[in-house]
C-alpha cells in the first residue's frame, strides 16, 4: 500500500468515526508519528480528551515507541489537551480558586472590607459637615443629636468604603458585579467585567468602574445588599422593570449610584445619627435608608409620569426630603416590606406590565446629583 492510499484510508477512518482502534492501540498500516497527526488534525482541541487520540501517543510511547523528531504541532496540541480542565466553557477564562461563579452576600463582601488594610482610604474621609458661625450655632440647638462614641468606627467604615474603587483585579470585587448582574437579569451565567451589557443594567459606559464617582464600592455594596436581601429583592426587580420602560426609562445603576450619594451625604451631616443611636448600630440603618431613598424615587417617578429629563429635580428634591424626614422614609419602607411580605404591595401596582420594555438607551442625557448647582455649602459632595 503506497503513501497515498494509506493517507486516505486514514481520512476515510476518521469521516466515518472510526478512531478507537487508535485509542486501543492498534496501529495503522502506515507511519505511526504521521498517521497520529493526522487523527487529531481538524478535531476540537476540547474532543480530544472525548477521542482518547493522546492518551494513545502517550501509551505507546510507554510502550517503547519514540518519533525521531518530536512534532511541535503534538507538542502544542498536548499542551492545550491538559489546559482543558481549567477552561470554563462560559466565560472563556481560567477557573479562579475563589470560585468567581459563586454568588457573594452582603455580609461576606462587608467582611472583606473590615479585614483588610483600609488605612490609606480612611486618611481621605471626612465624617462630619465643618460648620462655622450661624450654621453651627443652628446645628448645635436645633441639629440631629451627635452619634455615640462607640458608633464612630462603624460611620467611618462605611465612610472609608465610600472612598475605595473598583478594581476588577480582586476576586471579591468581581464576585459581587456578577452577583449583581445574575440578580437583575436572572442569568445563570458570568458575564465580562467590561462589556456593553453594563449598559444595559444602567452604567454609562462598559466599565462600570468609570460611574463610581463620590460613592465609590459603597455604591455597589448597596446594589448588593438590595438584591441579595430577600426583602427587598423584589422591589429591586420592579424598580429595575420601571426603569426600562418605554417612556419612563431611566440609567438604573447610574440612578442607584446617586442614591448612595445622598445617603452618604445624609450621613456626614448627621441626619441618620438619631436613628443609629436608636439601633445602636451604622451599616443596617444606612442601608435601609439607601432602600427607602430608592423606594421613594421609584413611587415618584412613576406616580408622577417623569422621564430622564426630570432626574436632576427629582433627585435635588429627593434629597430634600430624605435629609428633613429620614425616619418617615424608613417607615415607609418598613411598611413596603411587610406588604411584599404578605403578597399585598407591588410597587408598579397594575403598571406593571402597562406598557413595553424599551431597548437600553445609550444616548439618554442624565442629570445626577452632582451635576445640579449647590445652594449651600452644605450641598459639596466631600466624602
Amino acid at each position: 500500500m503506497n503513501e497515498n492510499s494509506c493517507s486516505f484510508h486514514n481520512e476515510k477512518e476518521l469521516r466515518d468515526g472510526q478512531v478507537e482502534g487508535v485509542s486501543a492501540g492498534y496501529p495503522p498500516p502506515c507511519d505511526k508519528d504521521n498517521s497520529a497527526l493526522l487523527a487529531f488534525r481538524g478535531i476540537p482541541i476540547s474532543e480530544l480528551k472525548n477521542h482518547g487520540i493522546l492518551r494513545a501517543l502517550t501509551a505507546e510511547a510507554n510502550n517503547g515507541w519514540e518519533p525521531a523528531v518530536t512534532n511541535p504541532e503534538v507538542l502544542r496540541a498536548q499542551e492545550e489537551w491538559e489546559a482543558v480542565d481549567s477552561i470554563q466553557p462560559e466565560t472563556g477564562s481560567r477557573a479562579s480558586s475563589d470560585q468567581p461563579g459563586q454568588l457573594i452576600s452582603f455580609i461576606e463582601a462587608l467582611q472583606h472590607f473590615q479585614t483588610v488594610d483600609l488605612s490609606s482610604f480612611k486618611k481621605r474621609i471626612q465624617p462630619t459637615i465643618r460648620r462655622t458661625g450661624l450654621a453651627a450655632l443652628r446645628h448645635c440647638l436645633f441639629g440631629p443629636p451627635k452619634l455615640h462614641q462607640a458608633l464612630r468606627e462603624e460611620r467611618d467604615l462605611v465612610l472609608t468604603i465610600a472612598q475605595c474603587g473598583l478594581d476588577s483585579q480582586d476576586p471579591m470585587h468581581g464576585r459581587v458585579l456578577q452577583t449583581i448582574y445574575k440578580k437583575l437579569t436572572g442569568s445563570k451565567f458570568d458575564c465580562a467585567l467590561h462589556g456593553d451589557h453594563w449598559e444595559d443594567l444602567g452604567f454609562q459606559g462598559t466599565n462600570p468602574a468609570t460611574d463610581l464617582r463620590g460613592a465609590g464600592f459603597l455604591a455597589l455594596l448597596h446594589l448588593l445588599y438590595l438584591v441579595m436581601d430577600s426583602k427587598t429583592l423584589l422591589m429591586a426587580q420592579e424598580i429595575f422593570r420601571l426603569s426600562r420602560h418605554h417612556i419612563q426609562q431611566f440609567p438604573f445603576c447610574l440612578m442607584s449610584v446617586n442614591i448612595t450619594r445622598i445617603t452618604i451625604q445624609a450621613l456626614r451631616e448627621g441626619c441618620l445619627s438619631r436613628e443609629c443611636n436608636r439601633q445602636h448600630e451604622v451599616v443596617p440603618v444606612v442601608n435601609s435608608f439607601y432602600a427607602a431613598t430608592f423606594l421613594r424615587l421609584a413611587h415618584v417617578w412613576r406616580t408622577q409620569h417623569k422621564t430622564i429629563s426630570d432626574s436632576g429635580f427629582v433627585l435635588r428634591d429627593l434629597e430634600v426630603l430624605a435629609k428633613k424626614s429620614p425616619r418617615r422614609l424608613l417607615k415607609t419602607l418598613e411598611i413596603y416590606l411587610a406588604g411584599v411580605s404578605k403578597g399585598q404591595a407591588s410597587l408598579l401596582g397594575a403598571r406593571k406590565c402597562a406598557g413595553p420594555q424599551a431597548p437600553p438607551c445609550k444616548d439618554l442625557t442624565f442629570t445626577g446629583v452632582c451635576d445640579l448647582p449647590s445652594h449651600s455649602s452644605e450641598g459639596t459632595w466631600l466624602i
